[in-house]
């Protein structure tokens, strides 16, 4: 609960309490003495005010504890025809008599009784409003505190899903990468002390700039252009690989390797037909803030070796998307016997 809560409820019973301090004082007043009344009206109103706090922030927050709606309206109830009661003796006992008047005669008796139906019957719309009113605004602050505890335990939800997802890309492109230059080392040295500069630029990357909600959508691209130049090396002449990257605001912001599986997925199912260059085609650019990726690469099921179904690249993209990007995104895949085609479109913001 937050201070403004807190300072709105204080007020809230301090005007409450006032004005039903004043409602039941000028219920008993006597134009000639008008604070012989005062005291017993204080005097209720230390009993109402009492049992009023006492079922809106003992008994109210315990059945909600327990779920027991049905014993709290219950006591609500008894607690209700107690504050009735208070209220008709209050209005029957306190109003000032002239001191010759015999109280105990049987006509005031008589008198007394009716008064006293009378004020049961009237004030109990009033013993009901002093319960409701108290209890209503316990049951807006329980509903406050428990929207607050689940907001908190979906976003913690929400980021340990988010944190599984993204450590589940990390070691799965950590072993292609060092795969990689393992086999450079065998045969081109040179060219694998370059592979492992790029590799060392991807690893502090993901060390130091991955670990937040959000990272520079400029510094993602720029990860993800270095593992595209590490995929090159290791197809040399095998393969074309055409890339456009065109970044127009810098301050733009997205969810970090996000991207990854889809570049990877272009490389690790690209088909090549026999004498025949395969192909992958790299299309990234941001206008007005969204961020437009084309992938394409070529595909041919007659030599293409299949993969088990449900891996972590394509369902993990598709998870985010939805957790991070659930209206402002469009991603589409495209199969044919010829060719696999990613589009996904992202608003992004600075």
């Amino acid at each position: 609960m937050t201070t403004n809560f807190k300072l709105i409820k204080n007020l809230f019973y301090i005007v409450f309490g006032t004005t039903l301090t004043l409602s039941i004082w000028t219920s008993m007043l006597v134009p000639e003495s008008p604070w012989i009344s005062l005291i017993p009206t204080l005097i209720i109103m230390f009993f109402f005010m009492g049992i009023s706090l006492y079922v809106s922030e003992y008994v109210l927050p315990k059945a909600l504890k327990k779920n027991n709606i049905k014993s709290f309206v219950i006591i609500a109830f008894i607690f209700i025809i107690i504050l009735d009661i208070l209220l008709a003796l209050g209005s029957t006992l306190f109003p000032h008599y002239p001191n010759d008047i015999d109280y105990f005669s049987a006509q005031h008796i008589i008198m007394f009784k009716e008064k006293f139906a009378t004020q049961l019957y009237k004030n109990i719309p009033s013993a009901m409003a002093i319960i409701t009113t108290t209890c209503g605004l316990r049951a807006f602050q329980e509903h406050h505190r428990i929207e607050q505890v689940n907001a908190k335990l979906k976003q913690e939800h929400l980021e340990a899903h988010l944190k599984l997802l993204q450590d589940q890309i990390n070691p799965h492109l950590m072993f292609n990468v060092l795969n990689h230059i393992h086999i450079l080392m065998q045969s081109n040295v040179e060219l694998a002390s370059t592979v492992l500069l790029k590799f060392s630029d991807i690893l502090r990357y993901q060390l130091y700039e991955c670990n937040h909600k959000l990272v520079l959508l400029h510094r993602e691209i720029q990860y993800l252009q270095d593992l595209v130049d590490i995929e090159k090396v290791r197809w040399g002449d095998e393969l074309d690989v055409e890339c456009n990257w065109e970044l127009s605001n810098k301050k733009l912001q997205i969810t970090p390797l996000l991207l990854v599986p889809l570049i990877e997925n272009a490389f690790k199912h690209v088909s090549r037909l026999p004498n025949t260059k395969g192909y992958i085609l790299i299309n990234c650019i941001e206008k007005d803030n969204t961020l437009t990726l084309y992938i394409e690469n070529s595909y041919s099921t007659r030599f293409k070796i299949e993969k088990a179904q449900g891996g972590i690249g394509i369902e993990n993209v598709r998870k985010r998307l939805a957790m991070q990007y659930a209206d402002s995104h469009i991603f589409d895949i495209i199969h044919t016997d010829e060719k696999h085609i990613v589009e996904l479109s992202i608003k992004l913001s600075e």
